[in-house]
């Protein structure tokens, strides 16, 4: 772990906190707020018991981070009873993905948490009748360049993002977790079938189906710069749903019946070395025989991986963190897309940017 990595020490161990000087102490806080983390590291602080060890005006500041969530939560749980109202007059059933399930799942990572949109998931064959039924009730299309709508449309696994006219709100409705011309192509009828209902009425995945969700998120369909609250989330779940029974005997057989074997022998292997992660010797050593890479690759996700998990301060930007970034965009793209429509989109975009003083959105 490269050691300017606080906050992610800090996660992994937040007795840590009780010995840090001020310099490091204002510098885990710049990490915790470039990250949206502030609000949950303070839970995870109180939870070692080093809260009330911090000096007066970081506890004032993590209290205002809890605050801010706490009131994020209610405008999520708000805008999921909008949701769940509109489509359900209509009879369309929706899982609720990430952030919003384990709010309205009232799960322990849902503290201190905040969503900048909501993400739900219909069936491929109601996403025409959801659209319309979401757009009869406030929600508007986000002004794209054709092209953009093009791609969602042909290439992606959800509808263009969604915007309510009146409250703001961004909704982003997935009928798959996965582009469906990406390297991996799960079942959504698998994720299904194995959902469960939530009080409120609409459902989620099972727990080792969200587990598999936040590692595709994270080693998949994401670039992996920025995504250290995707691996405390992964680190969470497991935490939570490993004490109850079925979970790690179930997890690898999940990812093999749903071709994720290798998203989750990343997300194991990273969050058991760098959040220490309870992970049982058996189901690592199960998840390297479906999962594991290629040496080569193996060698070189490792310093990867570690250096785009830090957050990213303009004053403390390195050229091997850029370096490292761009490796695992392009990663990232390689996995999205088969190579000739890949080409095609990637420089399609570089014209359309260098025609353009607004950035492409995609």
């Amino acid at each position: 772990m490269p050691p300017e990595n606080l906050l992610l020490r800090v996660f992994a161990d937040a007795k840590l906190t009780a010995n840090l000087g001020v310099e490091a102490l204002d510098l885990l806080l710049a990490q915790a707020r470039k990250t949206r983390l502030t609000a949950r590291l303070s839970y995870r602080i109180e939870d070692a018991g080093c809260l009330a060890a911090l000096p007066d005006r970081m506890c004032i500041q993590l209290a205002a981070a809890r605050v801010a969530a706490e009131s994020s939560r209610r405008s999520l749980e708000w805008e999921v009873n909008r949701v769940h109202r509109a489509l359900s007059r209509a009879g369309q059933l929706m899982l609720l993905l990430k952030g919003a399930a384990y709010a309205m799942a009232g799960l322990p990572m849902a503290r201190g948490r905040t969503s900048a949109d909501i993400d739900i998931m219909v069936r491929r064959d109601q996403l025409d009748s959801v659209e319309k039924h979401l757009l009869a009730y406030g929600w508007e299309l986000d002004e794209l360049e054709p092209y953009d709508l093009h791609y969602y449309r042909k290439w992606g696994h959800e509808l263009p993002p969604l915007r309510h006219r009146e409250r703001g709100s961004v909704l982003d409705v997935h009928h798959t977790i996965l582009p469906p011309r990406s390297r991996l192509r799960p079942d959504p009828s698998v994720l299904w079938r194995a959902a469960v209902t939530l009080p409120h009425g609409s459902g989620a995945f099972c727990p080792t189906h969200m587990a598999l969700h936040v590692a595709v998120h994270l080693f998949q369909d994401g670039e992996i710069s920025g995504g250290l609250g995707d691996l405390i989330d992964f680190d969470e779940l497991c935490r939570y749903f490993g004490r109850q029974p079925g979970f790690w005997e179930q997890l690898v057989p999940d990812a093999i019946e749903l071709g994720l074997a290798r998203p989750l022998l990343y997300a194991l292997r990273y969050a058991s070395q760098l959040l220490r992660t309870p992970v049982p010797a058996v189901v690592m050593a199960d998840a390297e025989r479906a999962g594991k890479p290629p040496a080569l690759i193996r060698l070189a996700m490792d310093p990867l991986v570690c250096r785009v998990l830090v957050p990213d301060l303009p004053e403390r930007r390195s050229a091997w963190q850029g370096a490292a970034r761009l490796c695992l965009y392009i990663r990232s793209h390689w996995l999205r897309m088969p190579p000739l429509p890949l080409a095609a989109h990637l420089l399609r975009k570089a014209w359309m940017r260098s025609f353009s003083a607004t950035p492409a959105a995609i």
